[in-house]
């Protein structure tokens, strides 16, 4: 019995140790055979380091090929230990480790073309890892990286951005380096010139300096020439972490100056808007060049609600009447009562069809981020979002550009843009390189009748009195529309507009001057825009006229 148990264990032991060199032998072929190479790999990877040498962005240019955003070149010395792989920090040149070139991206222009160029952010979280489809080849975003934010930047980021290249550096068990193995050079990005005028630009921020408003110059084919937001801010602080004070502040700060009111803001537009009720009146046929209207100074109703009483902005301020005028003369002096008859004979549901024509619920399609749509109220609107009916007076509000009605300033712009164009309504553009034009279908005749309400307007007599003097020393006609619109919100605060274009035949420039609770348009707004045009045309500025109680508005 001893024998035989001694037998069976010594086979027993046998078997342990056979079956545990078949385990090791396993396992040796799966390390060496099978995922031999994987772990070849990985042992490479933990040899290899891998520093992304990032790209330098294409450069943004002004029509002239002037600057407004480039790179400053920076040299990096490159520190590696065992914790987090690798470190770049800025270097003069003198360092005993590896260096590599990098760019940094600034804006020479600074605060004067922020709302053109916008700036750079670091990639968030949602962001990390994705592949655009408009660049493929680019690859994806990599921690730490920047991309657009905001403007030109952001719109024409595929475009601006450059494919980044590494530096491949062998590195010892410790994390030091040993030496560099390859390296393979970042592609820059693609520049990109705007339609923007260097020089005009940098006078309408310092025209709109210390008030609250936007500044939108263009041609009438939709190149814009200028554009501002006010108050601005500095975008070379963006994406650099020494500047975290200064970027917690623009974010915190209360005027909102990454609030681009050019594109983003709505607001009542006033008088500004008639232009467009004078075209649906006339395109709906409710008037004619031949159409007269006595004003009195007010228009009163009667209805089962009360009494209301409407007044011309001269009756309420002066105690002045227009009496009989036509719709040429009510464009150039703005009168209120004309255009709230001129709602009542159009309805509420064509002026917002017109309004639709021009585009003012809509986007315009400016290649710049953050556009907002305008409001054009109507009778479904007012009962689905107020649970209210629509009444005569609202119309009236409407026809004026008040009530319910907010519209952005480069919406108010295309306006002007399109009466000044014949009819021909062409999407605002900035980097784009060919205008996209429509017909709005706008008889000649009736074009013809507004621009030249708004010659008058900026004529001897009209409410826009800072161009009064403005052909004599130009030789150039001035077609023009002044705005004063009531905020609203029970304070006594207007928005001051002012819109125009020049020359009347053959327009080169339109303006459109928002100066947000700011007062009077043609007080206000009109001398801005005076000087924008004595800029354009090089007209030596004047000892604007006087304002009379019958300039005003």
């Amino acid at each position: 019995m001893s024998s035989k148990t001694q037998s069976w264990l010594i086979w027993f032991l046998r078997g342990i140790l056979i079956l545990g060199f078949l385990v090791l032998f396993g396992r040796l072929a799966d390390l060496q055979i099978i995922r031999g190479k994987y772990f070849k790999v990985l042992a490479e990877e933990n040899r290899i380091r891998r520093v992304p040498i990032v790209a330098p962005r294409g450069k943004i240019y002004a029509r002239g090929g002037e600057i407004i955003a480039e790179n400053k070149m920076v040299m990096k010395s490159i520190v590696f230990n065992s914790n987090s792989g690798f470190e770049k920090h800025e270097s003069e040149g003198n360092s005993d480790e590896g260096l590599i070139t990098e760019w940094v991206r600034t804006y020479p222009q600074g605060p004067e073309f922020a709302y053109i160029t916008g700036y750079l952010g670091e990639v968030s979280k949602e962001e990390l890892g994705k592949v655009e489809a408009e660049c493929l080849s680019k690859g994806p975003r990599e921690l730490g990286s920047l991309m657009g934010r905001g403007g030109l930047e952001q719109v024409y980021d595929c475009i601006l951005r450059g494919s980044d290249g590494e530096e491949l550096i062998e590195v010892d068990a410790l994390g030091r380096k040993v030496r560099t193995l390859g390296r393979k050079n970042p592609i820059p990005g693609s520049d990109l010139t705007t339609s923007i005028d260097f020089t005009l630009q940098k006078r309408i921020v310092e025209l709109l300096d210390g008030k609250k408003g936007a500044i939108i110059v263009s041609d009438a084919r939709g190149e814009i020439l200028a554009l501002t937001s006010s108050p601005t801010y500095d975008p070379n602080i963006f994406g650099n972490k020494k500047y975290s004070a200064e970027i917690a502040q623009v974010l915190s700060d209360r005027d909102l100056v990454l609030f681009n009111r050019a594109i983003s803001g709505t607001y009542h537009p006033g008088s500004v808007f008639k232009p467009v009720v004078a075209i649906a009146a006339l395109e709906e046929g409710k008037i004619d060049k031949s159409y007269i209207y006595d004003d009195q100074g007010f228009i009163a109703l009667t209805s089962v609600y009360g009494n209301f009483t409407f007044n011309n902005w001269y009756f309420t301020q002066y105690g002045g009447r227009e009496g009989k005028i036509g719709l040429e003369r009510a464009i150039a002096r703005s009168t209120d009562t004309f255009f709230y008859k001129l709602g009542e004979l159009v309805g509420v549901e064509r002026i917002d069809t017109w309004a639709h024509k021009f585009g003012l619920d809509e986007l315009t399609g400016i290649d710049l981020p953050g556009e907002a749509t305008g409001l054009v109220p109507n009778p479904i609107w007012k009962m689905q979002v107020k649970g209210e009916r629509w009444f005569l007076g609202n119309t009236y509000h409407l026809a004026i550009g008040q009530g319910d009605l907010a519209l952005t300033p480069i919406a108010l712009n295309q306006v002007i843009s399109a009466i000044a164009n014949n009819g021909d309504y062409c999407s605002p553009h900035i980097a784009e390189s060919e205008s996209k034009c429509k017909s709005l279908g706008i008889k000649e005749e009736s074009i013809e009748l507004i621009k030249n309400g708004m010659l008058g307007a900026c004529s001897a007599g009209g409410t826009g009195y800072t161009f009064f003097d403005f052909k004599e020393r130009s030789g150039k006609d001035v077609s023009c529309k002044t705005g004063t619109a009531e905020v609203g919100d029970g304070s006594n605060d207007t928005h001051a507009w002012f819109t125009a274009f020049a020359p009347y035949a053959d327009p080169e420039i339109v303006a459109t001057v928002l100066v947000e609770r700011g007062g009077e348009g043609s007080r206000v707004a009109g001398p801005i825009a005076r000087e924008i045009f004595n800029y354009w045309y090089k007209v030596q500025p004047s000892v604007s006229p006087t304002p009379t109680a019958h300039d005003r508005q």
